[in-house]
């Protein structure tokens, strides 16, 4: 479903991604693993089109989508839930999900979709007249991946949906993730090596804008280097 062939990104001069291959295959959840500046970020944003590649390419569904802006690629089925919320929080938890389907202006469809992102996270819906600013940090993850829902897209990257959350809020984001398994395909982005790799059908793990290891996530899970490297065993 995505391709990502031989990508470099360049920050200035200082290289964040270097020759950067992986794929995903369509359906299921597929994980990127990687310490602070590691350079999983910079690889979300080059996909969705915020950061232009140097050299390689980036091809979604068979198309090159490496020189399209940001909203083109949006449109061709791909979502992020950026890394800390960045929600709205003087609007509403309703304004906010409605910005995720600011491309949709059909007004029984977008009704479609608020009530598919209620059913996959009722708390949205009883706290739908709430400012983002007063929901706990749970429920603001909660609705900035209930915000990239709106748009329907046919592959969701979520950037550290855990980051800076305490393990009972980790838990609840967790069991949200695994609810949209199977509705569509997820790139999961994460420093949250266990649960990452746990949740995972395929994983991959980046170290200082290298691949050092990807395969199937229950065998990376045994792996000698990643036990020691990343799981502390």
């Amino acid at each position: 479903m995505l391709e990502v062939n031989q990508v470099t990104v360049y920050y200035d001069k200082a290289i964040a991604l270097q020759n950067i291959c992986m794929e995903v295959g369509e359906g299921g959840i597929v994980s990127v693993i990687g310490g602070n500046g590691a350079g999983k970020s910079t690889l979300v944003r080059t996909i969705s089109g915020l950061k232009k590649l140097t050299s390689g390419q980036i091809v979604f569904r068979g198309e090159r989508i490496d020189t399209f802006p940001p909203h083109r690629i949006v449109k061709k089925g791909i979502s992020q839930c950026p890394e800390r919320w960045r929600i709205a929080p003087e609007m509403t938890v309703l304004e906010n999900l409605e910005l995720g389907a600011y491309l949709m202006r059909e007004k029984e469809e977008k009704e479609r979709r608020f009530e598919r992102v209620f059913s996959l996270f009722p708390v949205l819906k009883e706290r739908r007249k709430q400012q983002g600013g007063t929901l706990s940090g749970g429920e603001r993850q909660i609705l900035s991946i209930g915000r990239a829902l709106m748009a329907e897209p046919k592959f969701l990257i979520l950037d550290e949906p855990s980051l800076g959350l305490a393990p009972v809020l980790k838990e609840k984001i967790f069991e949200s993730v695994n609810t949209l398994r199977g509705s569509l395909t997820i790139l999961l982005v994460e420093q949250d090596t266990k649960w990452a790799l746990g949740i995972a059908d395929r994983a991959y793990i980046i170290e200082n804008g290298r691949l050092i290891r990807e395969g199937e996530a229950k065998s990376l899970l045994e792996d000698d280097f990643v036990k020691k490297a990343y799981l502390g065993i």
